[in-house]
């Protein structure tokens, strides 16, 4: 015997359709774990490397000393020359007499020493014409 109804007599038909409710509410979970999880993590703090002391440092170096207020000096350090630096009133002072330097004593490495207050920006502009120039050793002086 079939199954009617009481209607008509036609037999039930069934309805083949996905139930998404459960997805949904797994993905507000999920979403709900990310949002929370999130700010756990800083992404703008950096943990830097160390660099140990160089094994050896060169005897003769040009110095370049950055300043905060865009003021500079550059001068020749070392066993045989005077330490005295010169002072250069803008970047773009610096990086001429930087030149001048480089090509007097292109055998020169250079030893950028920058006040922690200068931003990164500045240093790595004096790093990238060093750079250019053909510098081939570039270091920068730290703190002990």
């Amino acid at each position: 015997m079939a199954l009617t109804s009481m209607r008509g007599g036609r037999g039930r038909k069934l309805k083949a359709e996905i139930n998404v409710v459960p997805y949904i509410d797994v993905m507000l979970v999920l979403l709900i774990i990310f949002m929370v999880a999130a700010p756990i993590t800083n992404p703008g703090v950096i943990n830097l490397p160390t660099a140990a002391k160089s094994a050896l440092p060169p005897t003769e170096y040009v110095q370049i000393v950055l300043k905060p207020d865009t003021s500079a000096a550059i001068g020749i350090n070392g066993q045989k020359r005077s330490a005295e630096a010169e002072k250069v009133p803008n970047r773009n002072a610096l990086l001429q007499r930087l030149r001048e330097i480089h090509s007097a004593h292109p055998e020169l490495p250079v030893m950028v020493s920058a006040d922690k207050d200068i931003k990164y920006d500045d240093v790595i502009t004096i790093v990238s014409e060093a750079k250019k120039l053909g510098v081939d050793r570039v270091g920068l002086a730290t703190k002990q």
